[in-house]
């Protein structure tokens, strides 16, 4: 099996993964703990990014591996493809790339590490609600952002896939 098809494969898994982590926050996790009032929710999620915030191996080799992956692919595909797969190769990681991972760390670790460091419990009910809307709002936006991107680029590399 050549270079560029192990490459691929496995950045199509690796970002599968990331697009279903993703997915999964914006169908069923935002949506369960949106029905928490405002202390709940922010306190659940913060215990949801806290495995994530202590170096959880299995995701941080998920998450990682997915850049590294489209990267090395990114690579190798330009140094082997030609015509419109070099086309679909690089779009599908920009959209990836720029789409999926600059968000995430532009806004979205930002608002996790944002929520990290308050103290909920000392918050009152107005200050919890501005802290959860200041918070969940723009979180799901990006994260909507995040997982549409994420969907299409690993949709154009299962393209790539199929015509290499």
């Amino acid at each position: 099996m050549e270079p560029l098809h192990v490459a691929l494969m496995l950045a199509i898994m690796l970002c599968s993964l990331v697009a279903g982590l993703l997915f999964g926050f914006a169908i069923v996790v935002m949506p369960g703990i949106a029905k928490l009032n405002d202390k709940g929710f922010l306190s659940a999620f913060k215990h949801m990014d806290e495995i994530i915030q202590n170096n959880q191996p299995l995701f941080i080799l998920v998450w990682a591996g997915s850049i590294l992956s489209i990267i090395i692919t990114l690579i190798l595909g330009i140094m082997n493809l030609i015509g419109t797969q070099i086309y679909i190769l690089i779009l599908a990681s920009i959209l990836y790339l720029v789409g999926v991972q600059l968000p995430t760390f532009r806004f979205n670790i930002p608002l996790n590490n944002s929520l990290q460091n308050l103290d909920i419990e000392s918050l009152d009910e107005s200050e919890a609600a501005l802290c959860r809307v200041d918070f969940e709002t723009p979180w799901n936006r990006w994260n909507r952002i995040r997982t549409v991107n994420a969907i299409l680029a690993v949709s154009m590399l299962l393209l790539l896939l199929i015509r290499y």
